[in-house]
């Protein structure tokens, strides 16, 4: 059966780590699903552009494609920016733009697993509290989802989970880290909710100065190459497509 070309849609940053991230996590999803085309395409800063790689797509005389936001939350980008690139595909192309990454169990493991991976252990949850820092968002659907993951962590057995963001909104990482200090919080962890490095990521980092622990960004994780993939056969699914499985 034809598989639509899987077309990663990431924002892209002037800091090289972020293209070299997002390559290492598409170069993951091919692995997960031998046969799978998976290309990227960037709304700034990075090429190939996202007009520019549709043209190429389309050079090639390829017909379906699935466009996946890597993002984690429906704010800016995914309502306006990546439809208003996509409106300007090549005709013969027929695109399925699949949801943003999050919420989702898989990003959940994913942040627990970069926390084990800085030192903490299971047995440690119920002496630390977690700041959740994310890039941070204008829009209150993006807010309120952040909101919403902060209480599904708290719920995996944190002594208290509080959500900060890198611009945009408040609190910052740094406040976040004191008020669970003033709580009386033994052991605090900030927990980064980005995927790549990057200027943001730097801020939320300087943020953590203050906290006992601070694990890495999402980066290329297992978890996260299983959700593209899930995010794939979703598009295909939704629009009566049959999904394949890995």
């Amino acid at each position: 059966m034809h598989r639509p070309v899987l077309l990663v849609i990431a924002h892209g940053s002037r800091d090289p780590r972020h293209a070299a991230t997002v390559h290492a996590l598409v170069r993951r999803t091919r692995a997960l699903r031998p046969g799978l085309r998976v290309e990227t395409a960037y709304l700034d800063f990075n090429a190939p552009s996202v007009p520019q790689a549709l043209d190429r797509l389309a050079a090639e005389g390829i017909r379906d494609v699935v466009a996946l936001p890597l993002l984690l939350t429906r704010a800016f980008h995914a309502k306006a920016d990546i439809p208003a690139a996509l409106d300007r595909a090549p005709a013969r192309l027929n695109i399925r733009l699949a949801d943003v990454l999050g919420p989702s169990p898989l990003l959940l493991a994913a942040l627990e697993r970069r926390l084990y991976e800085a030192g903490l252990t299971p047995a440690d949850k119920r002496s630390t509290g977690v700041v959740l820092a994310s890039a941070g968002s204008t829009d209150p659907e993006a807010i309120a989802v952040i909101a919403e993951i902060a209480r599904e962590l708290r719920h995996t057995g944190w002594c208290a989970v509080r959500p900060a963001f890198a611009s945009a909104a408040l609190p910052r990482t740094e406040d976040a880290v004191r008020a669970l200090r003033s709580e009386g919080v033994r052991r605090v962890a900030v927990a980064p909710y980005v995927i790549a490095p990057g200027f943001l990521p730097d801020r939320i980092a300087r943020g953590a100065e203050e906290a006992d622990i601070l694990s890495e960004v999402l980066g290329a994780a297992r978890e996260l190459a299983d959700l593209l993939l899930h995010r794939y056969d979703e598009a295909r699914v939704r629009d009566g497509v049959p999904a394949l499985s890995a």
